[in-house]
């Protein structure tokens, strides 16, 4: 069974409060878009929102070390390094977001090498020679009529 948030939080961080200072240590001006209402701020936002945003911050702190990284490396899984309107784009997406499209960009690509793979095997083998198919007379498929005496 799925722990609950509140679990989660207790046995990962021991307190909200605790929580929120490790989400607060990651989220650095390299790697996070600060949207969060000076009003409120992070500790009104659910656990559940907390740990996921944890979650995030820390693996695109270890698989990129910054936002910019990783806006390159979905540009580059694209093939849409050129593009300015795309990258402006990209810049205002949050990270999680990002981390998303890096995901699906790496999967799309690994299933369209394996597509391509096999085509090239199909390509390499020797045709296959066929023997001439003779044609013979339509055939008709009613069967004659019984005459009747």
């Amino acid at each position: 069974m799925k722990k609950s948030p509140v679990a989660v939080v207790k046995e990962r961080f021991q307190s909200k409060e605790k929580l929120v200072e490790a989400v607060q240590k990651l989220a650095s001006a390299d790697l996070w878009l600060d949207r969060v209402s000076a009003d409120k701020g992070l500790a009104k936002v659910s656990n559940q929102k907390l740990v996921k945003l944890h979650d995030a911050l820390s693996d695109a702190k270890q698989r990129f070390g910054s936002r910019d990284k990783l806006i390159s490396a979905i540009l580059e899984l694209k093939k849409r390094t050129k593009d300015a309107g795309y990258t402006a784009g990209l810049k205002k997406q949050p990270l999680p977001q990002l981390l998303d499209l890096h995901n699906a960009a790496e999967r799309a690509g690994k299933r369209a090498a394996a597509k391509a793979a096999p085509a090239v095997k199909r390509a390499k083998k020797a045709p296959v020679a066929k023997a001439p198919v003779s044609k013979k007379a339509p055939v008709s498929k009613k069967t004659p009529a019984k005459k009747k005496k």
